[in-house]
């Protein structure tokens, strides 16, 4: 089963998974004189603000990434970009909170809105879709874009894949590329094509953008990122991320409900983080610092582990229908698998043999580096939990403040912990150097005595 001149190509979903997997179909078939076929049935409008364009997502894209896309010939402007993070605030619960300052400088963050993004209470927006602008450069390559909903999913008597909507005869392809999400209902329809595919375990998160407007999204936010490790029961991972005149609340965890997302919002830490008379409530308007306006709040899915058998013959499942990075950079995971999945097929075949001798080794390796974060996160619980340890760490990075690159050890090891910026079995490997265990341990020993001298 091989790609060849005119094969047809069909590709569900139109997030950065599907967006770049289409992208580099076309890019990579006309390098070695292919002309390919390409449709990407989308039914979402990702120019439309609020709900219609939504893609439940906190749009964090570390630099690499932003290097590597650039590299890939998407060179991502001015008014994607919502704005560059060059530092962390690290919050707890019993300390003042302390900065994290980018450990190098090509290791920065950029925040992005993956759909139209929320509408504005006042003017014009000031942005412009990441999904939509991944989808216009492969629209550029030649890729067809239907603005349709796929409702049927099944095999011709040839073998060959099939996509209906409903309205016309099923389309015929020579591969199938499934790039739908964990939030998508459209995962049922590859379940029911006979190839034996599991969906991905996952959890409940939970993301609201809340209008502050652009003074006060940097008078209190500026260009950091807030990580707060407080001892909330289920929660693992919680950031306030600045985007223009909007504040991304993202909370990460084990089935985050409406109770835990108040207590957060609640917390005299997170309050710290916005204006005194901000009123806030899980879906209800209210005045937001002098405006009315209100808080756009989901509950997205989050993929938690990989997918069983997320392939088979003329069809292949990328994104987090099949892997994700564990908590974080959930775009980059995206980019390899979607680029996996297209020099598989364009190189070696479209058979599931083909499949899983080429493209599974790269997500059982994705999968293989997110057991390590699962322990690493069970650590990071730990440290939310034991206020010793948790002023140990916090006086660790105080330390850190006036030294240079190579000696900031856990300045690097929090900084990658919460971006894209390095595997987590990098991450672990720095953390149990002998150097990083010596240091931790002074601190934790002498951060009782700092506390007193300073109090």
């Amino acid at each position: 089963m091989k790609l060849g001149d005119q094969s047809r190509v069909a590709v569900v979903g139109g997030g950065p998974a599907g967006a770049l997997a289409a992208y580099f179909l076309m890019e990579i078939a006309a390098r070695v004189g292919l002309r390919l076929q390409v449709d990407l049935y989308e039914p979402r409008d990702f120019s439309r603000f609020g709900p219609a364009g939504c893609n439940m997502c906190a749009g964090v894209v570390s630099e690499s990434l932003v290097q590597t896309l650039a590299a890939e010939g998407i060179n991502l402007p001015p008014l994607v970009v919502q704005r560059g993070i060059d530092s962390y605030v690290l919050h707890t619960s019993d300390q003042p909170p302390v900065t994290i300052a980018t450990p190098v400088d090509e290791l920065r963050i950029a925040t992005v809105y993956r759909g139209g993004g929320p509408r504005a209470p006042i003017g014009e927006q000031k942005w412009i879709s990441f999904d939509g602008y991944l989808l216009e450069m492969a629209q550029e390559r030649g890729v067809r874009i239907l603005p349709k909903r796929v409702a049927e999913l099944s095999f011709g008597a040839d073998g060959r894949p099939r996509v209906g909507t409903g309205k016309e005869e099923p389309e015929h392809y020579d591969l199938l590329i499934g790039a739908i999400g964990v939030n998508s209902g459209a995962l049922k329809l590859f379940e029911g094509l006979g190839i034996d595919f599991r969906p991905p375990p996952v959890t409940r998160g939970f993301v609201s953008e809340i209008h502050l407007g652009v003074e006060m999204v940097q008078k209190y936010l500026g260009n950091s990122m807030h990580i707060f490790l407080l001892d909330i029961p289920k929660l693992k991972f919680a950031a306030v991320i600045p985007k223009v005149e909007y504040a991304t609340v993202c909370l990460l965890g084990d089935d985050i409900d409406k109770e835990l997302a108040e207590r957060f919002m609640n917390d005299p830490a997170t309050r710290s983080c916005f204006p005194p008379d901000l009123d806030w409530r899980i879906g209800e308007k209210k005045v937001l610092c002098g405006m009315t306006g209100q808080a756009c709040q989901c509950g997205p899915r989050l993929n938690v582990g990989p997918a069983i058998h997320p392939f088979g013959d003329r069809v292949v499942l990328v994104g987090d229908a099949a892997v994700s990075r564990l908590y974080k950079d959930g775009i980059g995971a995206a980019y390899i698998t979607a680029k996996a999945s297209v020099v598989t097929a364009l190189f070696f075949g479209v058979s599931a043999n083909d499949f899983r001798r080429r493209y599974m080794p790269v997500v059982n390796g994705i999968d293989r580096d997110n057991r390590i974060g699962t322990v690493i996160f069970w650590l990071t619980v730990l440290y939310q939990k034991f206020l010793f340890l948790r002023r140990g760490m916090v006086h660790m990075v105080r330390r850190e403040a006036g030294m240079d690159g190579p000696r900031r050890d856990m300045s690097r090891v929090l900084w990658d912990t919460f971006t894209g910026s390095a595997t987590y079995r990098q991450i672990l490997m720095r953390a149990l150097h002998p150097r990083f265990m010596a240091r931790l341990t002074l601190s934790t020993l002498l951060s009782p005595f700092k506390r007193f001298r300073s109090g």
